[in-house]
């Protein structure tokens, strides 16, 4: 049975994150605490606002970086980054200077093109899916997501990207990476779409 962790680091909407988890998994507790991680099977990381301030804040928490990648990267429990928590995977950020990420995936998080389209990205948009992906099971080419950020991760490796989202470019909506996953959009927002990936990423 699953036993999802979501990091409290002062950003993003844990209410709505941990409401659409609950409607999907028993177990759900929302924490500050990094010692919790020991005991989750699932880890989230939620995300709104800019890069840096994210990255600060998580790395506020006592011993939360050390045991975030103990967790994730030594002990390969499942992780779900969601919007700036994707984000964060990757080596920097570009949002009011050069902030470094986390670091797990190759590649930056860059702004998205101003020509002709409005910024930030916000609403309905439909994902295209370029691999299969346990996170993916029963969600179908052309399903809706609903997204919100200005700033986009543009991968090294573009075999992690499992879905993009067209918006000037191609936005990387979702990754993978072994035991990493990672959504731009907001799931707890996506209605019936976002809660069978959260169902799916539960069930992994």
């Amino acid at each position: 049975m699953a036993s999802v962790v979501i990091i409290d680091y002062g950003s993003g909407n844990l209410r709505s994150v941990a409401k659409a988890f609950e409607a999907v998994a028993s177990n759900v507790v929302v924490s500050d605490d990094s010692r919790m991680l020991e005991n989750a099977s699932h880890i989230v990381l939620p995300g709104v606002g800019a890069f840096g301030d994210c990255m600060a804040g998580l790395s506020a928490l006592p011993g939360m970086l050390e045991n975030l990648n103990e967790q994730v990267r030594v002990h390969r429990k499942w992780f779900l980054g969601i919007c700036v928590g994707m984000q964060m995977l990757f080596e920097n950020g570009y949002e009011n200077g050069i902030h470094k990420g986390l670091g797990w995936l190759g590649g930056d998080v860059i702004p998205l093109p101003k020509a002709g389209i409005k910024i930030p990205h916000m609403g309905w948009n439909n994902l295209e899916i370029k691999k299969k992906s346990e996170l993916l099971k029963e969600v179908n080419n052309g399903d809706y997501a609903y997204f919100v950020h200005s700033y986009y991760a543009k991968p090294a490796d573009n075999s992690v990207v499992m879905a993009t989202a067209g918006y000037g470019v191609d936005v990387t909506a979702i990754i993978a990476q072994d035991n990493i996953f990672g959504a731009q959009f907001h799931p707890e927002k996506s209605q019936k779409t976002g809660l069978k990936i959260l169902e799916n990423f539960v069930r992994l």
